[in-house]
């Protein structure tokens, strides 16, 4: 083992041995070099007459770009697109980033969190994480609604194995008792991985206080039992709450709870900010103490050195300046209503009489999603069937659910939309599918 990662787990081991534990092998081996970019780092700060060190071109002290892009950039200057960004990421980027989660989340103001860490979008940030946390046969607990590439980053890549809890309850409510099962079912193994996506992807729910307090106990009696708990927070869909649920992460309130449980918040710009292809997106931590979290970041730097190199300069650059825009939360509010309407709009044409005998709905108060429970018809014919016949697309989950993204239908065509599902349910009662 390289002696920069020995220091490293030797500090975690030190500050809390549940952490160390909880790291894969793959993590328990992770350690930024000091090669070229730690050397160059030095050099940008006291190489006064020559910087010969990153392999990038200069012409007269400035990055060399092509003048037909610069063109299209003039607002930046070349500096904040062409050199390469830090593993980490730009640290202006990342301060204001962190400034945003401190605003947006009141539970955080008194909790030890580290600086945003600047991924290539939130699947990057997923797989990180999945790579420093999990090793074979980990169990992983998620919902039964979950994003389908949770398969890919956790059980292809990882060979974690997806543990499953019904998502809601008889009463439509968050399955607080089958979530509490589910993680108390790790005692033997002392280990456990919980993903929780909220808004959730693929039904768009956000859980109510008394929820996330009954998610909060189940945590903290699994801690108790001597189990160790990295839960990792995906909040790509953060922010767009549309009824009174939480109105914030649950990073917040359960960072720092417990010794055994690693608390990580992945989210990004991409969804929340609607700059999906700018692929910018965060790892942060939280921990008891400072030094927990600078040895967690040294691995993580280390691990996207290893992968990506580092993330897109420009589009941290293009974020950075949309933050600090006075025109930001102007608009961030205006798409925010924009959104908001279209879910009220769902709301109000999926509960209609003539489609009861169609389809149920999950409860959904928030994100970019809804889902069908179809009542007689198969999701994967009926997607088929609308494709086909109507050009409309939708996502088959299983054979009953049906993802409608009311985030991409505007608003006045969202009826239409829905009595074409209607019709293309008909259509297959018809022919006895």
């Amino acid at each position: 083992m390289n002696e920069i990662a020995r220091q490293l787990n030797e500090t975690i081991l030190k500050y809390n041995p549940n952490v160390y534990q909880m790291l894969s092998e793959l993590g328990r081996n992770l350690y930024y070099p000091k090669g070229i970019l730690s050397q160059s780092a030095e050099a940008s700060k006291l190489a006064t007459r020559f910087n010969a060190t990153i392999g990038i071109a200069t012409d007269k002290k400035h990055p060399m770009h092509f003048k037909h892009i610069q063109k299209n950039l003039n607002d930046y200057s070349p500096e904040d697109i062409y050199p390469y960004a830090p593993p980490s990421g730009k640290q202006k980027l990342r301060n204001e980033w962190k400034k945003k989660l401190l605003r947006e989340n009141p539970s955080l103001q008194s909790k030890t969190m580290g600086d945003p860490i600047v991924t290539n979008a939130l699947t990057h940030g997923l797989s990180t994480t999945a790579d420093m946390f999990v090793d074979q046969n980990d169990s992983i607990i998620v919902p039964d609604k979950y994003w389908g590439n949770y398969q890919t980053i956790f059980h292809i890549r990882r060979g974690g194995v997806l543990k499953t809890f019904p998502l809601f309850n008889e009463d439509d409510e968050f399955h607080i008792s089958a979530f509490r099962q589910c993680v108390m079912g790790q005692k033997d193994s002392g280990k456990a991985v919980v993903v929780l996506n909220f808004p959730n992807n693929p039904t768009g729910y956000t859980p109510y206080g008394r929820e996330v307090e009954g998610i909060i106990s189940a945590l903290l009696e699994g801690a108790n039992a001597g189990i160790n708990i990295v839960l990792i927070l995906d909040d790509a869909y953060f922010g767009l709450f549309y009824e009174n649920s939480i109105q914030e992460s649950l990073f917040g309130k359960i960072a720092g709870l417990h010794p055994r449980i690693l608390t990580i918040k992945i989210d990004g710009a991409t969804k929340e900010n609607y700059v999906w292809g700018l692929r910018v997106g965060f790892i942060t931590f939280a921990a008891e103490n400072k030094t927990i979290l600078e040895a967690l970041e040294q691995k993580t730097k280390g691990l996207i050195r290893g992968t990506i190199s580092s993330s897109s300069h420009l589009s941290q650059t293009i974020i950075l300046h949309s933050l600090q825009s006075s025109e930001f939360e102007k608009e961030k509010l205006e798409k925010y209503n924009v959104m908001k309407k279209r879910a009220k709009r769902v709301k109000e044409i999926v509960r209609r009489e003539r489609y009861k005998r169609s389809w149920n709905f999950y409860p959904f108060n928030s994100g970019y999603f809804m889902c069908l429970k179809l009542l007689k018809v198969n999701a994967e014919e009926l997607r088929i069937h609308l494709l086909n016949e109507y050009g409309v697309g939708t996502v088959s989950i299983n054979s009953t659910d049906l993802r409608i993204a009311f985030s991409s239908v505007e608003e006045e065509y969202l009826e239409e939309l829905f009595e074409f599902i209607h019709q293309g349910i008909q259509d297959l009662l018809k022919e006895g599918v």
